[in-house]
């Protein structure tokens, strides 16, 4: 197995000059060898095609994590990866605080005074700390009598995209690929953030409005991190592809099966459980770090 070395500067950021002098010494020590490095993207992405052979991908990730500890205070994304297979053909990706900026259900708990509140049960949530379930059904109840147009209001004045989604969306069409949202938020959302974002399909949760205003209650059976698994296999079925040919991507606890599952799983700004057990950690850069794994 040959590996690919991919390193991406931090958003906002530039490839320090100096960064493959800041690596030879690793790479040295391990007895890697290289070819001379290509750009992906001037001032913004690099690759080092490995000239050694290796057994299989863990020797890959092994190296992946330790290199990625030393390059931590450089802002500085690494991944490597196997140097085949890395174009994929269906993106899996979560919506809050991974595609969109914000997490949906703390902003709306804003409007009737409870955003600390909720926030905090959906950070615990999104650690693993507490049941998904669970701490949905507890949110959802505190913002009963919400009214529809206070959730309008929320959608087009507090919600903005991750730098990044368009241009991985567009990026994964140009290669006949396909992209789909599967969110444990509501689809209120996620049919907008779709369209905007430039996804193929979503999948979401429902939230129960009456008169006009949400009654508390969400539409059983909730979407959790079982369900986004399950959703990751059916459309790979559906697009005739293996979950090899997959990317996953997402920030918390609920995303973990998907990440764990896909061809590629990518922990976004991701919560310490998720980026510990995620083939690749973005800590750094934007959404299109996506396009540069697969470049």
């Amino acid at each position: 197995m040959k590996g690919v070395i991919i390193l991406i500067a931090g958003e906002g950021q530039e490839l320090k000059e100096d960064i493959f002098s800041l690596i030879a010494p690793f790479l040295t020590e391990k007895h890697i060898e290289t070819d001379p490095p290509q750009v992906i993207k001037a001032k913004k992405a690099a690759r080092l095609s490995i000239k050694n052979d290796f057994s299989d991908d863990s020797e890959l990730y092994a190296l992946q994590t330790e290199l990625a500890d030393r390059l931590e205070t450089y802002q500085t994304d690494v991944a490597i990866l196997p140097e085949s297979g890395r174009r994929k053909k269906l993106l899996i990706a979560d919506m809050d605080s991974t595609v969109i900026e914000q997490e949906c259900i703390d902003e709306l708990a804003d409007f009737v005074g409870l955003k600390d509140r909720v926030a905090e049960i959906t950070e615990r949530a999104m650690r693993g700390g507490a049941d998904f379930k669970a701490a949905l059904r507890e949110r959802v109840a505190l913002l009963k009598g919400l009214p529809v147009s206070d959730m309008e209001t929320c959608l087009h004045t507090r919600i903005t995209l991750t730098p990044g989604v368009q241009e991985l969306t567009a990026d994964m069409r140009s290669h006949s690929g396909r992209c789909v949202l599967v969110s444990g938020g509501f689809s209120f959302f996620t049919g907008h953030i779709r369209e905007k974002a430039g996804f193929d399909e979503d999948r979401s949760n429902i939230l129960e409005i009456e008169n006009g205003a949400l009654t508390g209650a969400v539409r059983e059976p909730i979407l959790d991190r079982h369900a986004k698994k399950r959703f990751l296999q059916e459309f790979a079925e559906q697009y005739g592809l293996s979950l090899q040919d997959c990317v996953a991507v997402g920030d918390g606890a609920n995303d973990l099966d998907m990440i764990k599952t896909a061809g590629l799983g990518v922990a976004f700004h991701a919560k310490p459980a998720v980026a510990a057990e995620a083939r690749v950690r973005i800590n750094h850069a934007a959404l299109d770090a996506l396009i540069y794994l697969q470049s």
